[in-house]
């Protein structure tokens, strides 16, 4: 590797371990409390470092609001070769849970944090372009297990909110470590349990 390609590298480098020097403290300390100077001091870097990489809080706000978005939907992408759209509903359902269970603090920024959704609507001419994206995915998927004949009698996008948000709720609660503070029996398998009879129910619709 060449000098060039070696600088190169180390800023890349540099600038992911802002952001996810960033994501963590968003998450333990929120959003409001967690400045450039708090972020810099847990790399041991300077502050003009981190603003040599991102103008400001928003800006890392966003990238990493971004990021999650684009690695969600990456992860999505090997489905659309699934035919069958309540076999490929119930895979976006494994995935989604995989990808909150193994990034809890991107999954809380992309998900439970308010911030990132103030700073867009502060931004008025900005929309939600990845989470309209990712819905988007569930209520095509949705749309054509009714197609088939599924879900007889339910309306298209309540369905999918209520799909969306059973499956977030487990998410969160497991994330915020809830089932541990009720005494499940099995609170490590509990959110895979749980679909699982979430899916004995979707399959009767």
């Amino acid at each position: 590797m060449g000098t060039a390609e070696r600088k190169i590298k180390e800023k890349e480098e540099l600038r992911e371990l802002i952001l996810k020097s960033a994501r963590k403290l968003f998450v333990e300390n929120g959003v409001a409390q967690t400045t450039i100077r708090s972020i810099a001091k847990n790399i041991d870097y300077s502050i003009g470092t981190v603003y040599l990489y991102f103008k400001d809080k928003n800006a890392i706000l966003n990238e990493l609001h971004t990021q999650g978005f684009s690695e969600l939907g990456r992860q999505f992408k090997v489905l659309a070769e699934v035919e069958d759209p309540m076999e490929r509903l119930i895979a976006m359902g494994r995935i989604y849970l995989r990808f909150a269970v193994e990034n809890p603090e991107m999954y809380e920024l992309m998900f439970t944090l308010k911030a990132p959704m103030e700073v867009l609507n502060e931004a008025k001419d900005k929309e939600w372009n990845e989470g309209q994206s990712a819905f988007g995915v569930l209520k095509t998927t949705v749309d054509q297990c009714m197609a088939r004949k599924h879900f007889q009698g339910h309306r298209l996008e309540p369905l999918t909110f209520m799909i969306w948000g059973l499956v977030h709720g487990m998410c969160s609660l497991h994330i915020s470590d809830r089932a541990n503070g009720v005494k499940l029996h099995d609170a490590a398998g509990i959110v895979q349990a749980g679909y699982e009879e979430f899916l004995k129910i979707l399959k009767k619709l």
